[in-house]
């Protein structure tokens, strides 16, 4: 099987230091703001951002844990497949959010509702098109009973890399 190898385009500000107590989604995050600074020779391909209301940031969760294929997510108390939830310690350690959109100056994208730790490494920006996706979900799995709770939820530390010298890899939220 190949292999992809990526290069980030930029780092994104938050207030967030780590990520214990950082909100788990851009719902529980509200109006807190970041910067997704653009290193300068991707600069060229923000023109036109501004005219979008959101967007979709693709980040590294780079300071998760080792993978893990089982997983207890913020939301629940029980064991459930990776894949069923949006936990950082994944096989891709990728993050995705859909933050508001305030303004591009220069090779900084100014947000709101950014629930990442400062310094994650950004892969990608995305507009955010509501009639590009195929319908809302009709069903949600095991989050449909906890879905109400995502927007107090903080991140706890536990899919962060130990201090115990384990390599990190991979932000931390759910």
């Amino acid at each position: 099987m190949e292999t992809y190898t990526m290069r980030p385009i930029g780092i994104l500000r938050t207030p967030h230091a780590e990520p214990k107590g950082t909100p788990i989604q851009p719902s529980g995050a509200g109006d807190t703001p970041g910067v997704a600074e653009v290193f300068p020779e991707f600069a060229p391909g923000l023109k036109d951002l501004d005219g979008f209301s959101h967007v979709i940031l693709l980040y590294v969760f780079h300071l998760a844990g080792p993978p893990k294929l089982l997983v207890t997510p913020f939301l629940d108390e029980g064991q459930h497949g990776v894949f069923s939830t949006r936990a950082p310690s994944r096989p891709n350690p990728l993050g995705l959010s859909v933050v508001r959109l305030e303004r591009v100056e220069g090779n900084r994208v100014f947000l709101r509702g950014a629930d990442m730790v400062d310094g994650t490494p950004l892969l990608d920006i995305k507009p955010h098109v509501g009639a590009f996706n195929a319908g809302g979900p009709e069903r949600l799995g095991w989050l449909e009973k906890r879905l109400g709770q995502a927007g107090a939820a903080r991140d706890d530390g536990r899919f962060a890399a130990t201090e115990s010298g384990e390599e990190k890899r991979g932000g931390g939220k759910e």
